[in-house]
């Protein structure tokens, strides 16, 4: 498995799961609102309803290692899947520490220091 691959797989759910806190991001800089606006929506999004933003970014996370063992792999039956049972747990274990790694970074790292440059947090 390669790395264009990782992130090939990784890189929606992870963008899909840290929408609670690119949304007043993208408000903000779109002059859709203001900074309190942006920081309400954010606390709101973030408090309350992160884990169903989670979820999703995880359903969208398996979706696209279905698509890339099927697509990519040529795993399309059963036996085939029971065949290379090693080879599917290895992509899906992978799969889920770089997204996990990735959604930290991408959250608490990138969006944090974009939100405290715009005054979105403190």
């Amino acid at each position: 498995m390669k790395i264009k691959d990782i992130f090939a797989i990784t890189s929606l759910p992870v963008i899909a799961a840290s929408l609670c806190c690119i949304t007043p991001i993208v408000v903000l800089l779109a002059g859709l609102g203001t900074a309190t606006l942006a920081s309400t929506m954010a606390d709101i999004l973030y408090g309350e309803y992160r884990w169903v933003f989670r979820l999703f970014g995880f359903v969208l996370l398996l979706g696209a290692i279905f698509f890339y063992l099927r697509r990519q792999r040529g795993i399309c039956t059963l036996d085939e899947a029971k065949k290379r049972r090693t080879e599917i747990f290895n992509i899906v274990l992978i799969s889920l520490a770089f997204g996990i790694v990735g959604y930290f970074f991408f959250l608490y790292v990138v969006v944090h220091y974009i939100g405290v440059f715009l005054g979105i947090w403190r």
